[in-house]
């Protein structure tokens, strides 16, 4: 029985049914704990999916079953690197890589897990003066002008220590902070009916602190987060599976349009005859009878 889940679940992920295919692989678990192929290839699911966090528990369970399986090396490095955990990554590889020499996927991801390292260490400003110094342009040529008036270079403003992205899938937001060595009892994350509260105070560190309003509500007590070594991933359980347009609630504000009346202008206002009495002229009365007599 777990076999023909295999094979169905296999199929499934060939045929890019990510979901579904996950589905299978741990119903095949179910019925087969010990099997470490399985969670292997749930890792590699996972990692379709982006859930990264489940990929390396899947892929380490496959090596503890199994600790000659080289492709399992090979789940936890990438989802490692997806991580920005290259240090474990590196190491997950190099194992791999004494597995299955002939490999040459290994050697290409260590090189890049080396980069990304010497980046994140500083290795790379520190190679750029040598870079200078080998340089075959003429003095003259980079010397500034001294009859130019000396320009101020703006600086690069700050980046900021923490920032924030979320994706989602049917019945959880992901919410993800960029925090780069922080203790786990320096992160405080609590869930209200349609809050998140995050505080991270770690020591020499500037405090943030992020509090929205989401966007729908969630259940709380399904609610969870990881604190790695680069970021803390908050996974949100959705109440009701429908799509967030945006992390954060925003109130969509009716605007009500006035029409405007045009005021009717003296002329054209209608004109009523007066209730007043008239003044009857008599002296021009009899002027015209006396006129008419005289004819």
């Amino acid at each position: 029985m777990a076999s023909d889940l295999e094979t169905k679940a296999k199929e499934a992920f060939i045929d890019d049914h990510f979901e579904l295919a996950l589905h299978l692989y741990s119903q095949a678990i179910q019925l087969n704990p010990k099997h470490a192929e399985l969670y292997a290839d749930r890792a590699q699911a996972n990692i379709k999916l982006n859930n990264l966090t489940e990929a390396v528990a899947d892929a380490n369970k496959a090596i503890e079953l199994d600790p000659s399986m080289s492709k399992a090396y090979l789940r936890k490095a990438t989802a490692c690197m997806k991580l920005e955990e290259y240090q474990t990554a590196k190491s997950a590889l190099e194992t791999g890589a004494a597995l299955a020499p002939a490999e040459s996927r290994f050697s290409k991801l260590i090189k890049e897990c080396e980069e990304r390292i010497a980046e994140e260490t500083g290795d790379v400003s520190m190679q750029m003066p040598e870079a200078l110094a080998k340089n075959d342009v003429p003095a003259k040529e980079i010397e500034l002008d001294k009859d130019q008036p000396n320009l101020e270079i703006e600086a690069a403003p700050p980046k900021p220590a923490y920032r924030h992205e979320f994706y989602q899938k049917p019945e959880e937001v992901v919410v993800t902070i960029f925090a780069k060595g922080i203790p786990h009892d320096c992160v405080k994350v609590d869930y209200g009916e349609q809050t998140l509260s995050v505080a991270i105070n770690a020591p020499g560190k500037e405090a943030y602190h992020f509090q929205p309003r989401l966007f729908a509500k969630i259940i709380p007590e399904k609610c969870r987060y990881d604190v790695l070594s680069t970021k803390v991933e908050i996974r949100l359980a959705k109440s009701v599976p429908i799509h967030w347009t945006s992390l954060e609630f925003s109130r969509e504000v009716a605007i009500t349009q006035r029409v405007n009346v045009s005021s009717v202008s003296a002329s054209q206002r209608p004109s009523y005859p007066s209730s007043k009495p008239q003044r009857v002229d008599w002296d021009k009365i009899e002027a015209q009878v006396k006129k008419e007599v005289q004819r």
